[in-house]
């Protein structure tokens, strides 16, 4: 029931965890429907050992609207309440939820088929018969297995089944149908089972199964022994029959979207929205302003997308009044409403002056290619304070579109240690069971199916070629492995809807022990219908707050024009180090989203000297195919430079519009383009008669797979430039807050050896190239800090029994002190026990800190080693001589 029992025993807790449990039981016995105390028997005494039933495959149709739900609902309990190995439904459930369904009697592992071919009594048969809709007989072949495992005699064997479905049926007045039991479209494709199979390690694997889809003359031909008229019957009148049973509409979930619904939210949003718009920019709001937030307020309110905006507010808003600052992901950046309603920090107004003292904008001529931060200083004509320098110009369009009608996705990244409050505030604004964690599908990836498709060949002894061995692989890769969640999504029903009117639900991967509940359906199919949040775990967020605690430097105050932060991106001057030394020539080691090799590479290459410039790199380093074999060749070849090359999906419909293109077309080409789907014929055609399109530009189109969106990429960048301001100006904090956050990762013993050491290990990592593990990769990468930190003038000082924290890395008058889980192999749960030990008393002796923190022999021995219990006896035995 996943209920807090607080203080087991004691009576004040005992009694409230009693009335949670209540609680949570009436709710169920509400959801099934249950009145009086009389039914509740009724109702769950199915459930006594159903893992020990036999069970039997069966088919289920849905009619109608009512049945699709009820069929959601049986889905649904197979998964979370009688999954045992498989997905099993209790007959007397599906009897319960019968309404709109049609129940056939499935393949030869149904109830019906295995009762005759173990020539069961006519009563019992009968009593089988009585509870399905139709009958179901299927191709010989497909049953030819149970002639090899002996349980019939032959094909005759078989016939005679089949008739014997036929005759039962014709006497019940029952529909008989041909089904093919289908598992693969083509007959070629049945290799491709094998091959799953194999890699499953089913003994039968490569045995021929024949279960492709038959055209309607093979399934004629198949039961020709029943003679011409039966064929027809159950091959084409009876299946038809019953699909005439299926209501015409009936769809697997809503066209329309279906968003919660809060009272009063349209007007809460313009309400905010102006209110918050008049605080910074006067109460006559610049036209510019003014006409854009009509424009998206008619979209937003019109399209009944308000509710979404609110609660990205109250969300947002619930975090910072915690303490946690929040980034956002996605185009959200791209609607100045989001701005207004502080959902978002990012400014979409072309590039502009505000003066937060008399609220004076000043919009300039001629600033279209550059952003706030790079506008040149200025006063303020009216009252003499220095402008704030705003805007990030970004089109509303890219967000929802020109008619205003694509559903806003906003995207949200909470500070990793804070994203689970924000999934439970989420619960509190609608109700615990109208929010799911969004479900995914885990598939065979390509390098996966390449090693199944070796091994199959191997075991066979097999030898194709390298063509066929890319064919077979291509076959498996991307077929169902298992299922999952997202690691931030939650979809929210509205509070008069039900989630069976959309999807099952279920456990990520069955595991009833993970104690979540995700869609059964994956979550991209349902996102357009019902409420999606992406409320993500970040390191971002949580970094900036212990900055500010470390500094008492308000993250938001800091000038995103700071130059000596600037020049870390493309030089070391600020840190005043040797290149060679260091092993890199710009200083962004530790920065988020500019640390890596690969984004290092890309400031070598461009040297960035404005913010403009680092909104693109970090557009072309997100993307896929866009800057290696794309755009970092066409600004080496001199065609155009680092402010024209396609970096976000923004600067796609821009560039088009501005050459004339429609609008529309324009935006449909970025869509096409920063999905990865290239130039449909017809839109490559439009361009290259559009002589003012350049071919470049063409070309790096089809080469796209995944375009990052502009205000993405300035929210990251203005976040990872605040904490580069810190690297340069509070070095320490800087580096303390690095290894906290990666403290997982932080080996003391090596590190703290110092300089050489680190060096000569990292040159033993480098040198394993691709054959180096991830746990040593991420070493690298906490390496490489650590080793710039010492250049940088700043020690560790060694671990202390009786200072160090559990976890994070305290500065001190003599140099960073790491946490006592900073040694590998001492977890968390030790360093816990010791603290927690500690606070009641120092340790007489290492006997009594084994005893007292119940540490073992290996961690009391990392400690040893480490010079930690140098001041402590072994025992507190005393000896008399």
């Amino acid at each position: 029931l996943n209920i807090k029992m607080g203080s087991h025993h004691r009576a004040v807790d005992d009694a409230n965890t009693d009335a949670l449990i209540l609680q949570e039981l009436l709710v169920r016995v509400n959801e099934a429907g249950i009145s009086n105390l009389s039914q509740i028997n009724d109702i769950y005494k199915s459930r006594k050992g159903v893992t020990n039933l036999s069970s039997y495959h069966a088919t289920i149709l849905v009619k109608n609207s009512t049945g699709l739900r009820n069929l959601y609902k049986l889905v649904s309990a197979a998964h979370l309440e009688y999954y045992y190995r498989h997905p099993r439904i209790p007959k007397s459930l599906l009897q319960a939820h019968r309404e709109g369904l049609l129940v056939g009697s499935g393949c030869q592992a149904g109830e019906l088929f295995q009762s005759l071919l173990h020539f069961s009594s006519h009563e019992k048969i009968e009593k089988i018969l009585d509870f399905y809709d139709f009958l179901e007989i299927q191709p010989l072949h497909n049953n030819a297995f149970l002639i090899d495992s002996e349980l019939v005699s032959g094909m005759e064997r078989l016939r005679e089944l089949n008739r014997k479905i036929y005759s039962l049926g014709k006497d019940l007045k029952k529909p008989v149908v041909m089904t093919g039991d289908v598992h693969f479209a083509n007959p070629e494709d049945e290799i491709f089972r094998k091959i799953l199979l194999n890699a499953q390690r089913f003994q039968d694997a490569d045995k021929e199964s024949k279960l492709y889809f038959r055209t309607t003359n093979e399934m004629l031909n198949e039961c020709e022994y029943l003679g011409a008229d039966i064929a027809d019957e159950v091959v084409i009148k009876n299946p038809n029959i019953i699909a005439d049973e299926v209501e015409k509409d009936v769809k697997p979930f809503p066209d329309e979207l279906y968003p919660p619904k809060i009272h009063g939210a349209e007007q809460e949003i313009i309400d905010m929205t102006y209110q918050q718009a008049r605080a910074l920019y006067g109460d006559k709001l610049p036209s510019i302003v003014e006409s854009r937030i009509q424009r998206e307020l008619d979209s937003i309110v019109n399209n009944g997308y308000a509710v979404i905006y609110l609660i990205a507010h109250k969300l947002v808003k619930k975090s910072m009044e915690d303490g946690y600052l929040v980034g956002s992901r996605g185009s959200v950046g791209s609607s100045l409403v989001a701005t207004m309603c502080k959902i978002t920090e990012v400014n979409p107004l072309p590039a502009h002056y505000l003066c937060l003292k008399c609220r004076t904008a000043i919009f300039e001529k001629g600033r279209e290619g550059i952003v706030g931060p790079d506008l040149p200083d200025k006063d303020c004509p009216k009252c003499g304070s220095p402008m704030n320098k705003e805007g990030f110009n970004i089109p509303f369009e890219v967000f929802m579109g020109f008619e205003g009608d694509k559903v806003p996705d906003i995207d949200l990244n909470f500070s990793g240690e804070y994203q689970s409050s924000a999934h439970k505030y989420t619960e509190e604004l609608f109700g615990k069971h109208h929010v799911f964690r969004a479900g995914t599908i885990s598939t065979v990836a390509q390098k996966t199916a390449f090693g199944f498709v070796k091994s199959y060949l191997e075991e066979k002894r097999m030898d194709v070629p390298s063509i066929e061995v890319n064919r077979l692989a291509a076959g498996i890769t991307g077929v169902k492995r298992t299922t999952g969640q997202h690691p931030g999504g939650l979809i929210v029903v509205p509070k008069d809807k039900q989630i069976y009117e959309f999807t099952p639900i279920q456990h990520p991967a069955d595991d009833k022990r993970s104690g979540v509940i995700t869609t059964h359906f994956e979550y991209h199919s349902i996102s357009d219908r019902l409420l999606k949040l992406d409320l993500l775990g970040h390191d971002d967020p949580t970094v900036i707050k212990m900055l500010e605690e470390e500094t008492g430097i308000n993250a938001r105050e800091i000038p995103l024009d700071d130059t000596k932060t600037m020049e870390l991106f493309s030089s070391l001057k600020s840190l005043n180090l040797d290149s060679k030394a260091l092993g890199t020539t710009v200083g962004t080691l530790g920065v988020p989203e500019f640390g890596t090799r690969f984004v290092r590479q890309m400031l070598e290459d461009t040297r960035p000297t404005s913010f403009s410039e680092l909104v693109r790199i970090s557009g072309l380093s997100h993307g896929t195919d866009v800057w290696l074999n794309n755009a970092q060749d066409i600004i080496k070849n001199n065609i155009v430079t680092l402010k024209d090359v396609i970096a976000t999906r923004d600067d796609i419909m821009i560039y088009l519009i501005n050459k004339g293109i429609n609008p529309k077309t324009a935006f449909s080409i970025m869509e096409d383009v920063r999905r990865g789907g290239g130039l449909r014929p017809e839109h490559e055609n439009l361009l290259m008669k559009n002589n003012r399109v350049d071919s470049w530009f063409i070309e790096s189109c089809k080469k796209i797979k995944y375009l990052f969106p502009k205000a993405h990429a300035v929210a990251y960048v203005v976040m990872a430039f605040r904490i580069a301001y810190f690297k340069v100006h509070y070095p320490e904090a800087f580096y303390a807050t690095y290894f906290t956050v990666r403290a997982d990762d932080f080996d003391a013993e090596l590190i703290l050896q110092g300089p050489k050491k680190i060096k000569a290990v990292m040159i033993e990592i480098e040198q394993k190239d691709k054959e180096a593990s991830a746990k040593e990769k991420n070493l690298f990468t906490i390496l490489e800090v650590a080793g710039e930190m010492y250049m940088r003038g700043i020690q560790f000082v060694p671990i202390d029994l009786y200072k160090s924290d559990v976890k994070r890395f305290k500065i001190t008058k003599d140099g960073i002190l790491p946490p006592i889980s900073g040694l590998q192999g001492l977890g968390i749960t030790a360093a816990q026990n010791i603290i927690k030990e500690r606070n009641k008393g120092k340790f007489t002796s290492i006997e009594d800190l084994q005893r007292r923190t119940r540490i073992t022999k290996n961690v009391v021995q990392i400690l040893r080693q480490n010079g930690i219990l140098r001041d402590l006896q072994e025992t507190d035995q005393l000896s008399l001589f």
